[in-house]
């Protein structure tokens, strides 16, 4: 990019919008979303406003964990089309001034992915050390007591060669050796491939588990794991995460994204502690630019507690790097099922408005809610693997609807996983006329936030808790803006002496716009406010 580089980048001031290809726009009436049905949809997503499409895994996939089981990281599953529609997709993007960001699975293949093959051939294939083997412990069983994230031992046996390879997935899903340089050259081939192909950057899979403890000690006991918990937690992660040695590797693909450019971006997901969380920036802000921060998903909803998170994450980032927000995504349940529909409104603000880079889940800005998925319709295979917890991924991954038409205009036949209840009022079509819909509200805040450089890229300050609202302020020169959400659902009195001639400039509700504000202030239950400086006001000192 050229000009001030001191200027913001897109992806400081921008929105990352995620999609889940197969269940956003299905082009070919087979009731599974695809690169086309994403093509025919980039104007929704110009009117939306966001700034770069986030699409999870559209390669070769055998699908056990759907497409985050690689097998050919060049190429496109035919379920979504061909590389063909893909690079239509990224002109059609670039050319509406969207960005493009794929799903970039390094820590694991597919086991039928050709390396793989190989790998289990013989113990003295070239690519054996491409993944993870170890010899069985004493008793035949596993090397260690480690745990996949989807139930059961890490480790499998291969019966032909009398080893077991480590998985901290599925079964399917046995994990790379990152310890082995011919498989970083290999991954970084495969960056070098989609970033020659026009992306913009990637998001980067469970970046905390790309490498584990070289001396495979056992992890300790879970102490607060009790049997209401699933039995993946019973263990304590020690030695199987967030080790040092990523950093290295992060700091590699950093490298290659650089060579494009300073406006490839990378975005790593790590679920961690906000003191672990914040070391993926790199020594030298050399790791990723954006490692996601999933803080405010599990948060509890109250004023105080989201004021001490906001607070303890700007202390923690170093200096020079760029917060983020999210509110949720493929793996965890809608904002809308867990907050209900008026916080669900009131956290929109709160995402939009606050310093850093938000990143909005499709379907989030109509409302949609957790869908009840039919026992003989699950297919995560998280649920299948661990049923009872509620651990299941496919009631946040059901249709994108767009309008009272039959399957709600996403498919012409059976969608892959059945539509929530109320689609036929909660789509895009029907919210588009709605000026009081959750949809208009997200336009509206989006385009608030594109014409306040205040809300964009400004500083924070004064996050604070009034009983169940939580106020603070965004500055950027003398430009200045308050926000107020009332995260309860009752009325709530605020406390703006200070300010004079100041007045309403979005509310979550309706009818408050321009507003005059001064002491006694009033916020509805569960509404969210943007206040700003009137003409002739004045701001509040200090």
């Amino acid at each position: 990019m050229k000009g001030d580089p001191s200027a913001p980048r897109w992806w400081q001031r921008g929105i990352v919008y995620q999609i889940y290809p197969r269940s956003f726009q299905d082009s070919n009436g087979d009731g599974i979303g695809d690169l086309s049905g994403i093509e025919a949809r980039l104007d929704y997503l110009v009117g939306l406003g966001i700034d770069a499409i986030w699409l999870s895994p559209i390669f070769p996939s055998p699908m056990a964990d759907f497409g985050y089981d690689v097998s050919d990281y060049c190429g496109i599953d035919p379920i979504f089309g061909s590389l063909g529609d893909f690079d239509r997709l990224v002109d059609g993007a670039h050319r509406r001034s969207l960005r493009v960001l794929l799903d970039f699975v390094p820590n694991h293949t597919s086991d039928r992915h050709p390396w793989f093959i190989e790998s289990r051939r013989s113990r003295d294939n070239p690519k054996r050390d491409w993944y993870i083997w170890r010899d069985p412990a004493r008793d035949g069983g596993p090397p260690n007591n480690w745990l996949s994230e989807f139930g059961g031992p890490a480790w499998t046996l291969d019966a032909a060669t009398g080893q077991y390879y480590y998985h901290a997935y599925l079964t399917a899903q046995p994990d790379l050796n990152w310890r082995n340089p011919a498989v970083r050259e290999a991954l970084h081939r495969v960056l070098r491939f989609w970033l020659d192909r026009g992306v913009d950057g990637f998001r980067i899979d469970t970046v905390h588990h790309l490498i584990e403890d070289a001396t495979f000690r056992d992890n300790p006991a879970n102490p607060a794991w009790h049997p209401g918990l699933p039995p993946t937690l019973a263990l304590e992660r020690r030695h199987t995460i967030d080790q040092p040695e990523v950093h290295e590797i992060l700091a590699g693909f950093r490298r290659i994204a650089d060579e494009y450019g300073g406006d490839r971006v990378l975005i790593g997901e790590a679920y961690l502690p906000l003191e672990r969380l914040v070391a993926y920036y790199g020594t030298a802000l050399d790791g990723v630019q954006l490692p996601f921060n999933f803080h405010l998903i599990g948060a509890e909803w109250r004023a105080s507690i989201l004021a001490e998170l906001i607070r303890r994450y700007e202390a923690l980032l170093p200096a020079g790097a760029w917060p983020n927000w999210v509110l949720g995504n493929h793996d965890r349940s809608r904002v809308a099922s867990r907050l209900g529909p008026e916080q669900a409104r009131v956290a929109a603000m709160l995402l939009l408005t606050l310093r850093g880079t938000p990143t909005l889940y499709y379907g989030d800005e109509l409302g949609m809610t957790d869908v009840p998925i039919p026992p003989e319709r699950v297919k995560d295979p998280w649920e299948k693997n661990v049923p009872g917890f509620g651990l299941g991924r496919d009631p946040v991954r059901t249709p994108m609807p767009w309008d009272a038409s039959p399957e709600a205009g996403f498919t012409t036949s059976e969608p892959w996983l059945p539509l929530g209840a109320d689609w036929p009022t909660r789509n895009v079509a029907a919210e588009d006329r709605d000026r009081g819909s959750m949809l208009t509200l997200h336009r509206r805040l989006i385009a608030l936030r594109r014409r306040e450089p205040a809300l964009a890229t400004g500083a924070y300050r004064r996050i604070s808790a009034q009983g169940d609202v939580l106020v603070y302020e965004r500055i950027a020169g003398s430009r200045r803006l308050c926000v107020c959400l009332n995260l309860a659902d009752a009325p709530a009195a605020l406390d703006l002496a200070g300010i004079t001639g100041w007045r309403v400039e979005l509310s979550t509700g309706l009818d408050r716009d321009s507003e005059p504000v001064g002491a006694g202030f009033r916020l509805r239950a569960g509404e969210g406010v943007v206040l700003a400086p009137g003409t002739g006001g004045t701001e509040r000192e200090g």
